[in-house]
């Protein structure tokens, strides 16, 4: 009975199950991916102002090269689809992150959600949903999401 359950988290631990596999830092960066990434395949399809504005925010978020930021893409679109909830990925990122860096993140998803000029329901339930799994208040998910808008076509 647990034989899938330590499948499923084996990549992410040693043998022994104390230490992560991979070192903090690339942990942070696909989870961080992995939550864009959602953000872009919500609505009913993928436009292309949606996937450049998640490559942009990637690279707004982390100093990566073009080849490491395609790779950590890669990486993120397929560990998004083989996902069944968004709880190892907002925990990574409430334990390593600060608010305020939180916050940015749920900022960088309006930005990805609002790149297409449409605001989708699904986009919209997505972030409120991870906004809440990363502790961002009520108050901070709304102006992440102003001030996302207002960057935006749509803010006019």
């Amino acid at each position: 009975m647990l034989s899938p359950l330590k499948k499923l988290l084996s990549p992410f631990f040693t043998a022994d199950d104390a230490q992560p596999s991979f070192d903090e830092a690339h942990g942070l960066q696909l989870a961080t991916a992995v939550l864009l990434v959602e953000v872009m395949r919500s609505d009913t399809q993928v436009a292309a102002e949606e996937r450049a504005a998640t490559v942009a925010a990637l690279r707004t978020r982390f100093a990566l090269s073009d080849d490491e930021l395609a790779r950590l893409l890669a990486q993120a679109e397929h560990t998004a689809q083989n996902a069944n909830d968004y709880f190892r990925f907002t925990s990574a990122m409430n334990e390593q992150c600060t608010q305020a860096q939180k916050i940015q993140v749920v900022e960088l998803m309006w930005q990805i959600a609002y790149a297409d000029g449409h605001l989708d329901a699904h986009e919209n339930h997505l972030i409120s949903k991870i906004a809440g799994l990363l502790h961002v208040t009520h108050g901070e998910y709304i102006a992440a999401k102003l001030h996302a808008k207002a960057a935006t076509s749509l803010g006019n």
